[in-house]
């Protein structure tokens, strides 16, 4: 049976695995779910900016899910990005996920000429109103130009029960969790940030629930929560300065880096990047290899990592 939805815990966001012609290599994607199960995740999500869905086409999109959700074999959720510009194509976009066994969706809004608050909460709306499934709502507003003040959110969480969980990764992360928990008077979801894990210490500090993110090493994650759920924020706090060196690395723009590392763990076949998008430069490999070998010496790292 699939793993009840709490959204509490570890939540990676997976890349897209494409071959040397940048078509989908179902069978990495296969790989790196299962990989997922290993390691024991909580979840992970498909098709966000990781995952490069804006540069996927629909019956892409549709394999990745199938594939997703048959690997994961109802030991884990999947998560699935609906977003998109049109309110009715996230819906049907939704609707779609939800017919091919997603857990929940992830959705967060895009940017318009004249922002404007009530449209953002009637695009939650809309989309929650017309699936079953739960819906993780992503305040992002790097990658979207939408900025989503506390009352807003709040406002979304209360009047939209189908939004189960606030994905939040507004600069800076910190005060905004407190901000939002202190504002959850009628009702509580949690809170996943993302952003690489790069506030991640801190986030927990402030009483996130988790990570829902990309970076390629989920058990550094996993050890982090397990820690900070036994009240050791100490031990937390160990661990994500000892790997913070990575962590800032693999946060730098674009996807190239993280699919290096998911190369390099045995994962995916190729690091392609699907133009426009930029692959790994030399240098920049190098530089990886030399930060691994750093924070993981003598480690294999195609094999889950012990970081006790």
């Amino acid at each position: 049976m699939t793993k009840p939805m709490s959204f509490e815990g570890v939540f990676p966001i997976l890349a897209t695995p494409f071959d040397g012609e940048e078509r989908l290599d179902l069978e990495s994607f296969d790989r790196l779910i299962r990989f997922m199960v290993k390691l024991g995740v909580d979840g992970v999500t498909i098709l966000g900016v990781l995952g490069e869905s804006n540069r996927l086409l629909d019956h892409e999109r549709e394999a990745l899910i199938k594939t997703a959700v048959n690997a994961a074999q109802g030991k884990l959720p999947v998560i699935v990005g609906t977003s998109h510009s049109g309110t009715l194509a996230a819906l049907e976009l939704s609707q779609m996920a939800e017919a091919l066994g997603a857990a929940a969706v992830m959705v967060t809004p895009h940017s318009e000429p004249t922002p404007n608050d009530q449209r953002v909460f009637d695009y939650f709306q809309r989309v929650a109103a017309g699936i079953r499934i739960p819906v993780v709502a992503q305040d992002h507003p790097a990658s979207t130009q939408v900025h989503m003040p506390v009352p807003l959110l709040l406002r979304i969480v209360n009047e939209v029960p189908n939004v189960a969980c606030i994905k939040e990764e507004a600069l800076p992360t910190p005060p905004k969790i407190s901000a939002l928990l202190a504002g959850m008077k009628e009702r509580r979801v949690p809170i996943l940030t993302g952003l690489g894990a790069l506030y991640a210490g801190f986030d927990l500090q402030r009483g996130a629930s988790g990570f829902n993110t990309g970076f390629a090493f989920p058990e550094v994650l996993q050890a982090m929560v397990r820690h900070a759920r036994a009240g050791d924020t100490a031990k937390a706090n160990e661990i994500y300065q000892r790997y913070l060196p990575l962590i800032v690395f693999e946060q730098q723009p674009g996807v190239a880096i993280r699919k290096e590392i998911l190369r390099m763990r045995g994962l995916i076949a190729t690091n392609a990047v699907r133009h426009p998008g930029t692959n790994i430069d030399a240098a920049s490999a190098e530089q990886l290899r030399a930060v691994i070998a750093k924070v993981f010496p003598g480690a294999d790292i195609r094999q889950p990592v012990d970081i006790e």
